[in-house]
């Protein structure tokens, strides 16, 4: 197969105690496999030719998906492991959900994800709110989706699901395109993860008897990759969804600048997080990864395809310089040809977000710098953005998560009252 890249120009759920066990955090197709096989598609194969294991009939997308992004495909009650009596029920309602959206072409894709509305009133002043929750670092196999990973694992996120459940906001989390789903998983890739939360949050609206209606305001929430993925649907929002009324976005450690990310972490013990995003880019930008392994490399890549977050260990503090052909590490291939316009595409900050954000980010994260964080502050100020920058205090990349989503809860409440945030753009 031939390297190839597509002009820049097409490029884009207090909560009672059986749902809070139930969220709580753990510390096939036949198509030739290819770049420009479509995850989310019927019969899409994996980018390295990996077979899938069988997946439950929910999860395989229809031969004809709607063109319509955002449509409802199918529905089913959500379960959860740590909750078999389902004694959740009785706080909030949570169903999976089959919907419609696009990828970084345009082309009409499945995509799963779970909806949480509480049974309790939301006590603020509008509707209630509706948090399109975009998920952290899951991984990439079809077994690591969110919406899996509750029903047969359990499932982190659960931390920042539970609480904003708790306050009486409905929450509506994608899978992303590919996790869960046939195909690879596009880690990282810009567009197809604010395509996927923006129809994540319009599919929840058309679920009948939810008290999620037009009529709900909306607000992005998303840590890590998740930061990623708010942002970038923030970004695109104003031309992909006008008709959402989004009033703000919480974003946490947002991985804005991939190139500096994996720098930072190469090599490292979250290394398995920059082989992630190498895949999810060849696959989104039609790049064959192909030629630049060598036999070692492939069987690497074929293993991280099947592989989620809890593997972070099997690909620690390897020397990525023993996978390839030319001997060259990682982070040297990502500045060249085809790689480099591939993660420059997915820069965020180049466009202006559709509402006010807040960007909590730990200043000693040791992830994602906390300077990618400012430097994205700093971009989305000099484009007119409202933005309240706070720097975090508790350390690390895992020690960051819990009080951004208590100071995320802080902005919504003050967004969805239609109170003006603090703007930081003057210190920027």
């Amino acid at each position: 197969m031939s390297a190839t890249m597509k002009s820049a120009t097409t490029k884009r759920v207090a909560l009672a105690g059986a749902l809070s066990l139930a969220l709580v955090i753990p510390m096939a197709g036949t198509a030739s496999a290819g770049p420009d096989d479509i995850p989310g598609t019927a019969g899409a194969a994996t980018l390295t030719d990996t077979p899938e294991p069988e997946r439950p009939d929910f999860y395989e997308p229809p031969e004809q998906i709607p063109s319509t992004p955002g449509t409802i495909i199918r529905t089913e009650p959500a379960t959860f492991l740590l909750d078999p009596l389902g004694l959740s029920s009785n706080v909030v309602t949570a169903t999976r959900v089959m919907y419609s959206s696009t990828d970084v072409d345009g082309n009409p894709i499945a995509v799963t994800g779970t909806v949480f509305v509480p049974k309790t009133k939301y006590i603020g002043a509008s509707e209630r709110p509706l948090i399109s929750y975009t998920a952290g670092t899951q991984g990439m196999a079809d077994a690591c989706a969110p919406s899996r990973q509750m029903s047969e694992l359990v499932e982190y996120e659960g931390i920042g699901i539970a609480r904003t459940v708790s306050r009486g906001y409905a929450v509506a989390m994608s899978d992303y395109q590919g996790l869960g789903t046939p195909g690879s998983h596009t880690y990282m890739v810009r567009e197809a993860q604010g395509h996927a939360s923006l129809d994540m949050a319009r599919a929840a609206r058309q679920l009948t008897g939810d008290d999620v209606d037009t009529s709900n305001p909306i607000g992005l929430m998303g840590y890590s990759q998740g930061g990623g993925a708010a942002a970038a649907a923030a970004e695109l929002a104003e031309s992909y969804a006008p008709e959402l009324p989004i009033k703000g976005s919480a974003i946490g450690a947002p991985p804005a600048d991939l190139g500096k990310v994996a720098q930072n972490i190469e090599g490292g013990l979250y290394n398995a997080f920059a082989l992630f995003a190498t895949l999810g880019l060849a696959q989104a930008e039609h790049i064959d990864p192909g030629p630049v392994l060598n036999d070692k490399g492939e069987e690497l890549a074929a293993s991280v395809e099947g592989s989620c977050v809890y593997n972070l260990f099997d690909y620690a503090f390897k020397d990525s310089g023993q996978y390839t052909e030319s001997g060259k590490k990682l982070t040297e291939l990502l500045k060249e040809e085809p790689f480099a316009s591939a993660v420059e595409e997915q820069r965020i900050g180049r466009l202006t977000p559709n509402a006010p954000v807040e960007i909590n980010h730990a200043v000693a994260d040791d992830v994602i710098p906390y300077e990618v964080g400012k430097q994205l502050g700093r971009d989305w100020c000099a484009k007119g953005a409202r933005v309240t920058l706070n720097p975090g205090l508790t350390p690390t990349h895992v020690g960051g998560m819990v009080p951004h989503v208590e100071k995320s809860m802080y902005f919504f409440e003050k967004r969805f009252a239609g109170k003006s945030t603090a703007n930081s753009c003057w210190r920027l």
